[in-house]
């Protein structure tokens, strides 16, 4: 039965065993050879180390391409060339699937044809030994981005090769990304995945976890971003995790988001054991981009002044050619160099905003009351208690595809940018809280002349990507809709990462 309860080290060893003979190099992930493998490595490669001794935010991009000496290639260039303080090695689709066999015809395609046949690095199909090659062969710190619902084999063997960071988690990777992996099964494989990081940090290599705070990437209402980061936190901490860094993806009001990544921090604090060091992490914009180069260089610029005002610990930047999909190195590094110069000028200047306090305490009162909720739900078991929570409806998150969530929350917009809730589903939170939403939506409505509805939402999804902050109908969209028109509900996509 799922509890959230320390893997019994008997366990780990069976579990880990049986994985590393799904696939031929998990052979070569030896916990004891793997341990002095990570002590062999100086201060400036150990991930915690330098993230969590940063005195201003550290500047990490998206990276990941199939062959070995092109991915080494790209992260001593966007090292040199984009300043990047971290590194990422993103894993491929295939790998993510567990689908290691379309994996390993991928690499040998991209071998022999010299083409980026895969869109990420297939880092279980290189094994150890290349893993550590990449380590070795680059200055800063690496982490491992993916996307994956069972990563277990993924981090066996990232983590004997030499990583020492590890993004993703059971909810974040799970209700955003798939649709019919059930929940209390993710959470078990991350259970185990949270115990082995546990393992190396009880043996003095402190794996850095971190989970996935954008979500959907597309609205997500920051409290329950932040909810999901807590629940996760927790589970990880329970398996020995120590160092952690909870994440939170952009909205584009500055206000919100200001108060948003202060709010994460202190609840982290709040909610995590003493023994843990929570850090966080900032994602710049996560939905549409501009086609147009120089306006996603805004789009960026923004991220980066906001970085600048709430200061987080780390920053996932992104690049001017969002729009067409994987950039080239030169536009990642341009995408680095673009953050770098706003936050490097911003924090020369003390700048204060009104505002920031109570939209903080709103968030804060909202995000207790979902973690609250999975307390009770489980009984205080926080693994019990967030798939109950899901299954109710009381902890959703937005366009969510999984099975898992039953996505009934929609978010728009209200007159100054901020996210609010719509339509809230069975999501547990103070009448007082929709009081709020509701009335900053109706604002909205009175000022553009139409009634809350799900146009709202469409338009707020694709107003980035358009030139704007706000979908606000314009007189080319004909009628608007007016208070009682009726305007129901209507498909919608995620955005996510």
């Amino acid at each position: 039965m799922l509890r959230d309860e320390l893997i019994a080290g008997e366990q780990l060893r069976e579990t880990e065993s049986e994985l590393r003979g799904r696939w031929p190099t998990g052979a070569d992930a030896d916990f004891e050879d793997a341990v002095e493998f990570h002590e062999s490595l100086p201060g400036h490669k150990r991930f915690a180390e330098v993230l969590e001794s940063a005195d201003d935010p550290l500047l990490q991009p998206r990276a990941g391409i199939p062959r070995l000496d092109d991915q080494v290639e790209l992260l001593r260039y966007l090292e040199t060339e984009g300043g990047a303080d971290l590194l990422p090695t993103t894993i491929d689709s295939y790998t993510r699937d567990n689908e290691y066999e379309k994996a390993a015809e991928g690499l040998a395609d991209a071998r022999d044809s010299g083409d980026d046949t895969l869109n990420g690095f297939p880092a279980v199909n290189h094994g150890v030994d290349a893993c550590r090659d990449l380590i070795r062969s680059v200055d800063a710190p690496v982490e491992v981005r993916h996307g994956t619902p069972d990563a277990r084999l993924l981090a066996i063997v990232t983590l004997a090769g030499g990583f020492q960071s590890f993004e993703g988690g059971p909810v974040s990777y799970n209700i955003p990304y798939t649709k019919e992996h059930d929940l209390e099964e993710t959470i078990e494989h991350w259970q185990f995945v949270d115990r082995l990081c546990g393992a190396y940090t009880e043996r003095g290599v402190r794996i850095n976890r971190e989970p996935f705070g954008p979500l959907t990437g597309t609205l997500v209402p920051p409290a329950i971003a932040i909810a999901v980061m807590i629940l996760e936190g927790l589970l990880a901490a329970t398996q020995g995790v120590r160092s952690l860094t909870l994440g939170y993806g952009q909205v584009g009001n500055v206000v919100q988001d200001v108060a948003a990544l202060r709010a994460l921090r202190d609840l982290g604090e709040e909610y995590l054991p003493d023994d843990v060091v929570a850090t966080t992490v900032f994602h710049e914009w996560m939905g549409g981009f501009p086609p147009d180069e120089a306006r996603a260089n805004g789009v960026i610029g923004l991220g980066g002044a906001t970085a600048a005002l709430a200061r987080p610990d780390k920053v996932i930047t992104k690049s001017p050619q969002e729009f067409q999909g994987v950039p080239t190195r030169e536009a990642n590094a341009a995408g680095l160099r673009t953050t770098r110069q706003l936050v490097d000028m911003m924090l020369e200047q003390e700048i204060v905003i009104d505002g920031i306090d109570e939209e903080q305490e709103i968030i804060e009162r909202t995000a207790r009351s979902l973690v609250e909720t999975v307390f009770s739900h489980g009984d205080g078991d926080v693994a019990q208690g967030t798939v109950a929570a899901f299954e109710s409806g009381a902890l959703d998150v937005p366009f969510a595809p999984s099975d898992s969530a039953a996505a009934a929350v929609l978010p728009a917009r209200d007159d100054d940018g901020r996210v609010r809730v719509l339509e809230w589903g069975d999501l547990a939170v103070p009448d007082e809280v929709k009081e709020v939403h509701g009335a900053r939506l109706d604002q909205r409505a009175r000022t553009e002349g139409r009634s809350r509805s799900f146009r709202m939402v469409a338009d707020d999804v694709d107003a980035i990507s358009d030139g704007k902050l706000i979908g606000r109908p314009t007189a080319s969209d004909g009628d608007t809709g007016g208070p009682g028109d009726g305007v129901g509900p209507q498909g919608g996509e995620s955005d996510a990462d």
